[in-house]
C-alpha cells in the first residue's frame, strides 16, 4: 500500500520536477546510465532552457510555427516532428538513434527567409545541413553547419522556399538528433501597422484589486495599469473584435514585470498558437514581432521578477487589415465549452458500444480499446494499432442505441491527435452523413457544435499529426434522444467549504506516534533519487505541544544512510472535492524536500502513476525556502512538464522562519491554491483541458505528508546539511 511505483511504469510519483530527468521516456535499458552522465544531461538541458526563444528583431517573424512538419523518424509518440515547430520549448522532436535523420517543414507557400534559429536538446547534431526547396523534390543546401554544444544557434541565410529541411549528418551523442525548436525566420513590413487593441474588451486571470483591472492595460493611459494576484502563471488577453493580421505587440511594464512569458494568438479564444517566447525579460518597454492572424491576443506570464504579481501599464497590439478567412457554411466552427449543453442536451455516448478500425491492447498501450474513450474516465484512452504500419485512415464510432439528434461532440486527444477528420452520423452504421469536417485539428480538447440525426456517430480520421496513430481519452457525444446511460455524479460539497469533515490536530502525548485510525505510516525507500529510508516507527512523533514532528536523521536503516518519515490517509480518509489545508513549518538545509500532497485513490487498486493523478499542494526545497511549489501531474503533463506554479511570501522571507498555512480548494471547476489564505495559483479545469490535456482529478484522493532527504530535484545532502531536521505540522484539516 506504500505509494511506490509499480514495476514497469515509466516514472515515479512526485517524479521529475523542474530539475528531474527530462529524458525519462527513453527505453528502460538506458536507465542504467551512471549518475554522472545523467547530471551532465541535466546541466546541458538547463543550458538550453536558459537560452531558449527570445524576442525577434523588429520586422522579423517566425514563418514555420504551427506549419505541417514531418521527419525521417521519431523516437516515440512523445517526441513527434510537430513538437519542433509548435513554439513550445518544453516539447521536442527526437529521431531514431542513427545519423542522417531529417526534419522538414512546409511553409504553405513560397516565402522569403532570412535565417534560422535552432534550439537543440542535449542530443544535438555535431554536423548538419539545412536545405530548401520550392516543390519538395529539388533541394538546395543553404547551410553546412556544425555544433559543439546544445546551445541555441542563430543562423543567417537568405532566399525563397516553401520547404525547409534540416538533416543531422553526424550525431554528438549515442542517441538520435533532437530539437526543441526549428524556427524559419522571415520579414514583414511593420511600418503601416495600426494600433488594434486600444479600448477593446480585455480580460485577465486575476486582478490585484478593483483599482487595477485588465481594461487598464488597453485604455491608452500610461497612468493606469493592470496588476494580477501575487502568483504565476497569470494571463491577460484582448479581443480585437474580428480576425486581424498581426505584426507586433508593445509591452510597457510596471516594476512588477514578468521575466518569462509567451505571446499567443487565437481565432476563437480556445485554441492558441504561441507567437513568441521570452525567458529572460528585463521589463521596461518591449516590442515583439508577431505574424499570422488572430482575433484574440494573450500574454501568458510564467515567471515574475518580484514578490508581487504581474503588472502592465499598456499592452498594445498592432496589425493591419482584416485577417479573417472564409469558412464553408457546411463546416461548423469549434466553440468554447459552455456552462450548460444546448437545448437540454445530455451525454448520449457514456458506456455505449464502441467499435474502431483498430485498437491497441499490448505492453505499449494496455486495454486501449474503444470503450475507454466512452467511459467518462479522463485517464483511460483508445489508441489505434499498426498491424501493417501506421496509416492516416482510421475511425472510431459509437452506437447510441436509438436515433438521436446530435448537437455537440467533445474530443479530448492524446498527443497522437488528428489534424484531419470528420464527424459523421448514420441511421444504420452503413450510410454516413458528414456534419463536421476539418483539416486543421489542433488536438488537446476540441468542442464542436454540430447538428445531425442518427443512431451511430463516427469520428472518421483522415490525417495524423505525427508519425504514429490516433489516440483519444474522450469521445463524448451530446444531444437528445438515443438511449443514454446516466453517468455517475459526484456529491458536490458546499461551495464555501464550511463543514469540517476530517482533521488531525496532533494533540497526542510527547513521543507518541500518529493516530492509527487516521494515518498509515508509509515505510520504505522513496523515489526520484531520494537518499532516505522511511522508517515504520521513530521518525513520526508528537511533541506534546500540538505538533507532529517528521524528523530526518543521519542514521543507517533499510540500506540507506538517512532516515525520515512519511504517512498517508489511504483507506482511512479519502474524498472528492473540498478544502484541504495544513499548517506547517518547513526545515532548511541542502537536500531537504518537505511535501504536503495528495494521490488519486485508484493508485491503491493498481492504476499506475500518473494515470491516477497527483496534486502537490506544497513542496519546498531546503536549499531555498523562499519559494513554494504547487503542481498537478497527469498522463499528458507530469514530471518536469507538470502543470503548476511557484510563489513566495509578499516580503520574500524564508518560509522556514515560521509556520505557514498551505491550502487547496478543489471542486468540479478546478483547484485553487492558497498560502496563508492568499490565492497564489489557480488550476482551471477548462484551461488545463484546452492547453495541456485531460483533467483527471474528479475522483477520490488521499493525503500524504513526508520529508524527503535528497533527490533529483533538491539535490543530495552535503557537508552543510544540518542533522537532525524537523518538519513540524500543526494540523491537517479537510472542509467540505
Amino acid at each position: 500500500m506504500a505509494p511506490e511505483l509499480r514495476p514497469g511504469s515509466a516514472a515515479s510519483p512526485r517524479g521529475s520536477h523542474p530539475l528531474a530527468d527530462a529524458r525519462q521516456s527513453r527505453p528502460a535499458a538506458r536507465a542504467a546510465v551512471a549518475a554522472l552522465a545523467v547530471l551532465a544531461v541535466l546541466l546541458s538541458l538547463a543550458a538550453v532552457r536558459a537560452d531558449e526563444a527570445h524576442a525577434l528583431a523588429p520586422g522579423v517573424v517566425v514563418l514555420s510555427q504551427g506549419k505541417p512538419t514531418t521527419a525521417s523518424s521519431s523516437e516515440s509518440a512523445a517526441t513527434p516532428a510537430s513538437a519542433a515547430t509548435d513554439g513550445d520549448t518544453g516539447t521536442r522532436w527526437s529521431s531514431a538513434f542513427s545519423d542522417n535523420q531529417w526534419i522538414q517543414v512546409d511553409l504553405g507557400a513560397t516565402k522569403t527567409f532570412v535565417g534560422f534559429d535552432l534550439t537543440w536538446e542535449s542530443a544535438y547534431a555535431s554536423k548538419y545541413t539545412i536545405a530548401t526547396s520550392t516543390d519538395g523534390t529539388t533541394w538546395t543546401t543553404v547551410v553546412n553547419g556544425t555544433a559543439t554544444s546544445a546551445a541555441k544557434q542563430s543562423l543567417t541565410a537568405s532566399g525563397s522556399a516553401r520547404y525547409v529541411r534540416l538533416t543531422g549528418t553526424q550525431r554528438a551523442t549515442g542517441y538520435g538528433t533532437s530539437l526543441f525548436e526549428l524556427q524559419v525566420l522571415g520579414t514583414t513590413d511593420t511600418s503601416a501597422a495600426t494600433l488594434l487593441s486600444k479600448g477593446r474588451p480585455t480580460t485577465a486571470s486575476s486582478s490585484e484589486s478593483a483599482a487595477t483591472p485588465a481594461s487598464s492595460a488597453t485604455d491608452g493611459d500610461l497612468g493606469t495599469r493592470w496588476s494580477s494576484a501575487f502568483s504565476v502563471p497569470q494571463w491577460i488577453q484582448v479581443d480585437l473584435g474580428s480576425s486581424r493580421a498581426l505584426t507586433r505587440v508593445d509591452l510597457t511594464w510596471e516594476s512588477a514585470y514578468a521575466t518569462a512569458f509567451t505571446i499567443q494568438s487565437s481565432q476563437d479564444g480556445t485554441t492558441w498558437t504561441t507567437q513568441a517566447t521570452q525567458t529572460a525579460a528585463t521589463g521596461g518597454k518591449q516590442s515583439i514581432a508577431l505574424g499570422g492572424t488572430g482575433r484574440y491576443v494573450r500574454l501568458n506570464a510564467t515567471a515574475k521578477a518580484t514578490g508581487y504579481g504581474i503588472s502592465l501599464w499598456e499592452l498594445e497590439v498592432f496589425g493591419s487589415g482584416d485577417g479573417s478567412t472564409a469558412t464553408p457554411t457546411t463546416t461548423p466552427t469549434p466553440t468554447t465549452t459552455p456552462t450548460q449543453n444546448p437545448g437540454g442536451a445530455v451525454l448520449l455516448s457514456y458506456k455505449k458500444p464502441g467499435t474502431a478500425s483498430s485498437s491497441q491492447d499490448d505492453g505499449t498501450c494496455y486495454q486501449c480499446t474503444p470503450d475507454k474513450a466512452l467511459d467518462a474516465d479522463a485517464a483511460s484512452r483508445w489508441a489505434s494499432a499498426n498491424p501493417a504500419g501506421w496509416t492516416d485512415a482510421g475511425w472510431l464510432q459509437v452506437d447510441l442505441g436509438a436515433t438521436a439528434h446530435v448537437s455537440r461532440v467533445v474530443l479530448q486527444w492524446d498527443p497522437a491527435y488528428a489534424t484531419g477528420y470528420q464527424i459523421q452520423v448514420s441511421p444504420n452504421g452503413t450510410t454516413w452523413t458528414t456534419i463536421y469536417s476539418t483539416t486543421t485539428g489542433k488536438g488537446l480538447k476540441e468542442t464542436l457544435d454540430v447538428s445531425g440525426d442518427g443512431r451511430y456517430v463516427r469520428l472518421n480520421l483522415t490525417k495524423r499529426s505525427g508519425p504514429y496513430g490516433y489516440s483519444l481519452y474522450g469521445f463524448d457525444v451530446y444531444g437528445t434522444g438515443g438511449n443514454p446511460v446516466q453517468p455517475p455524479t459526484v456529491n458536490l460539497p458546499a461551495p464555501n467549504f464550511t463543514r469540517l469533515a476530517w482533521s488531525d490536530e496532533f494533540n497526542g502525548a510527547a513521543g507518541s506516534g500518529p493516530d492509527a485510525s487516521k494515518w498509515t505510516v508509509d515505510a520504505g525507500t522513496g523515489q526520484n533519487g531520494e537518499q532516505q529510508y522511511y522508517t515504520p516507527t521513530g521518525n513520526l512523533n508528537m511533541d506534546g505541544q500540538g505538533h507532529l514532528v517528521i524528523e530526518a536523521r543521519k542514521q543507517t536503516a533499510g540500506g540507506r544512510d538517512y532516515t525520515s518519515g512519511r504517512m498517508n490517509t489511504s483507506n482511512k480518509f479519502m474524498f472528492t472535492y473540498g478544502r484541504v489545508e495544513a499548517r506547517v513549518k518547513v526545515p532548511t538545509g541542502q537536500g531537504y524536500w518537505p511535501a504536503f500532497w495528495m494521490m488519486g485513490a485508484d493508485f491503491l487498486t493498481g492504476r499506475p502513476w500518473p494515470y491516477n493523478g497527483e496534486v502537490d499542494i506544497m513542496e519546498v526545497l531546503g536549499k531555498d525556502t523562499t519559494t513554494s511549489y504547487s503542481t498537478l501531474h497527469a498522463p499528458a503533463y507530469n514530471g518536469a512538464g507538470g502543470y503548476g506554479g511557484s510563489y513566495k511570501l509578499p516580503d520574500g522571507a524564508p518560509l522556514s522562519n515560521d509556520f505557514h498555512t498551505w491550502a487547496a480548494e478543489w471542486d468540479a471547476n478546478g483547484i485553487r491554491y492558497y498560502l496563508d489564505n492568499r490565492l497564489v495559483f489557480t488550476a482551471d479545469k477548462a484551461t488545463v483541458e484546452s492547453t495541456r490535456g485531460p483533467w483527471i482529478y474528479d475522483h477520490d484522493f488521499y493525503v500524504i505528508l513526508n520529508l524527503a532527504v535528497g533527490g533529483d530535484w533538491p539535490g543530495p545532502v552535503d557537508a552543510s546539511t544540518p542533522f537532525p531536521a524537523k518538519m513540524l505540522v500543526d494540523y491537517v484539516r479537510v472542509y467540505r
